[in-house]
């Protein structure tokens, strides 16, 4: 069955990035076991990280409050609405569990970096810099820019926090559509690229090209602000060991997970129909206000979107290998 909204002018992340027809198996999706062992896979591996660099989370904050509630509604939502059984009952069951699956990735990825950052060394700020220079990319030139034009801080602000927002539509999209596959493809190489943005991270610290590049006063402070430079060494030196899960900042310059998750969002949003250009605009202003809301070299950026390639790309096998397994049992 031919999807009547794909078009062979796909930009260039989606020309790249292997893709499964779409047809009438686009319901498939990892089962729920497949996903509850994944899962408990990422939190115990994010267990382990911050074991390892002596770092804790206070089970009784009050930060940890709206993740409690979103924890125990969410399974009993879901259930009552599948028990019901009517359709819009179906597509609100499958909001819940692709949002709070995308939520769970989100946060445990944000926490595994602390301890990441807690045990690297030294920063690549002078060698991301000379990366920069070589690609002609004037970092302090586009800051003054935007710290000389107020609609611009408020246009590129906007842009930079949509992370959230997009997918949230794209989700919102494939649960209507019931377009499970395409989900959990989505959500698959959303994990995937985190691991590998932090993989990667552990091997390149760095505090970012406002710490390392300005000097003197600050006429503009953008949405990352200037967290870096202070967490990162209290983070190695043990001064800071227990991580607020409703304080968590930004601690990752190389690669931009801003820019490996919007090139995620481009590929995704080629499977949403009438959706799809809006859903590739807003990724592409993303990524403009990432260099100075996300204060990042623009090999940050280079490297956060190669991460994003490969990881649509072993996420795409996963979902085929799926596809295969699930036909051959008949299910």
């Amino acid at each position: 069955m031919t999807d009547p909204h794909r078009s062979s002018a796909l930009p260039a992340p989606a020309i790249l990035l292997p893709e499964a027809r779409y047809d009438a198996r686009a319901a498939i999706g990892f089962s729920g076991g497949q996903v509850r062992v994944a899962v408990i896979a990422a939190v115990s591996a994010c267990t382990l990280l911050l074991w390892m660099a002596g770092l804790t989370i206070d089970p009784f904050a009050r930060s940890n409050i709206p993740y409690y509630a979103i924890l125990a509604i969410a399974p009993l939502l879901r259930l009552w609405c599948l028990r019901d059984g009517r359709r819009w009952s179906v597509v609100l069951a499958q909001v819940v569990e692709y949002y709070t699956l995308f939520m769970a990735l989100a946060l445990i990825g944000a926490v595994s970096s602390y301890p990441v950052a807690a045990m690297s060394q030294g920063f690549a700020d002078a060698g991301l810099q000379r990366m920069d220079e070589l690609l002609q990319f004037d970092w302090l030139a586009w800051y003054r820019l935007v710290a000389a034009h107020r609609a611009l801080q408020l246009l590129g602000i906007a842009a930079y926090q949509s992370i959230f927002l997009t997918p949230a539509l794209l989700l919102g999209w494939f649960a209507v559509t019931g377009q499970r596959r395409e989900a959990h493809r989505f959500l698959a190489a959303f994990a995937i690229a985190a691991v590998l943005t932090l993989a990667i991270y552990s091997q390149m610290p760095a505090v970012g090209p406002f710490s390392y590049l300005w000097h003197g006063p600050i006429p503009y402070m953008p949405v990352s602000e200037l967290w870096q430079p202070d967490l990162i060494p209290a983070l190695r030196d043990h001064t800071l060991t227990v991580v607020d899960v409703g304080q968590l900042r930004g601690l990752v310059s190389a690669p931009s997970f801003h820019a490996a998750s919007a090139t995620l969002y481009i590929a995704a949003a080629q499977r949403c129909g009438p959706l799809r250009w809006w859903l590739t605009a807003i990724p592409c202003a993303m990524l403009l206000s990432t260099p100075v809301e996300g204060t990042h070299y623009l090999i940050d950026l280079i490297l956060g979107a190669g991460v994003a390639l490969i990881a649509w790309f072993f996420a795409t096998l996963l979902v085929r290998w799926r596809v295969r397994t699930a036909a051959g049992k008949g299910c």
